[in-house]
């Protein structure tokens, strides 16, 4: 689980809370229409620029980002190896016994079974590397929509500040509107900068973080599924896997 980006909103959040009950009361930051114009305004508009399916999709991974991170690059790294190493001692086919145990890793799953039922290497590379750049592409694509969504959020919001503004101006002779008006002008903008800038943006900026991560982990795989099927000296993809991992992550897998 990815405590930081639960952490930060929740803790962003708390602090937002906290400043309005010292200040005054958390009922007066609560207006229906003013989430309406905002919050179901910007979904909408947002889909106006992408299908319905493309927005929904993008908020599946949007609860992703938050609660899951990858998992550490160097012991991906060492699972290759290890895999590896065992293809140079049993041969390729005897990988087979290793392959039930990596159904919960789907692509490197799919990579070694391939490698296993014989299917040459270049075809192997070209279909991985496909595999990462569609997954690539629909990260990108959620990405956009998020940082869409960021630069709609404060337009509804100023577009309910106008409303609220327009309804004030107009009911003039009625001090008791005169409230009701100026809350929905004010709590709209509130609205849209408190969206763009604590909710989309951040996870937007996560999002493309996690797949460049995402993106290495599958290179990792890749590399080993090649290396595996060329029948190459582990020792020689642990080089290749050293130079692919951050300097901090680097293994040692060979004495």
């Amino acid at each position: 689980m990815d405590l930081a980006t639960i952490l930060g909103l929740i803790v962003g959040f708390v602090l937002i809370v906290v400043a309005i009950i010292l200040g005054g009361s958390v009922g007066a930051f609560i207006d229906i229409p003013s989430i309406l114009i905002v919050v179901c305004g910007t979904f909408f508009i947002t889909m106006v620029n992408f299908s319905l399916t493309e927005v929904i999709r993008a908020q599946a991974v949007m609860m992703k980002t938050m609660i899951s991170r990858p998992a550490d690059p160097a012991r991906a790294a060492l699972q290759v190896l290890e895999l590896a190493d065992q293809a140079r001692r049993k041969g390729v086919l005897g990988l087979q016994e290793s392959l039930n145990r990596l159904q919960d890793n789907p692509f490197l799953f799919r990579a070694l079974g391939m490698v296993v039922d014989g299917i040459p290497v270049e075809d192997v590379e070209r279909i991985l590397k496909r595999d990462i750049s569609q997954m690539a592409q629909r990260h990108m694509q959620s990405s956009q929509i998020l940082k869409k969504s960021a630069e709609v959020a404060p337009a509804m919001g100023l577009i309910g500040t106008l409303v609220g503004l327009v309804q004030m101006l107009g009911n003039l002779e009625d001090p008791s509107t005169i409230g009701p008006a100026m809350a929905v002008a004010l709590l709209t903008t509130f609205y849209g900068a408190v969206l763009a800038n604590m909710v989309f943006n951040p996870l937007a900026g996560k999002l493309e973080r996690n797949s460049m991560e995402e993106q290495m982990f599958k290179q990792i795989y890749l590399a080993g599924a090649t290396s595996i099927g060329r029948q190459e000296n582990p020792r020689r993809l642990e080089l290749t896997l050293n130079a692919m991992l951050p300097p901090n992550k680097r293994i040692q897998f060979y004495d």
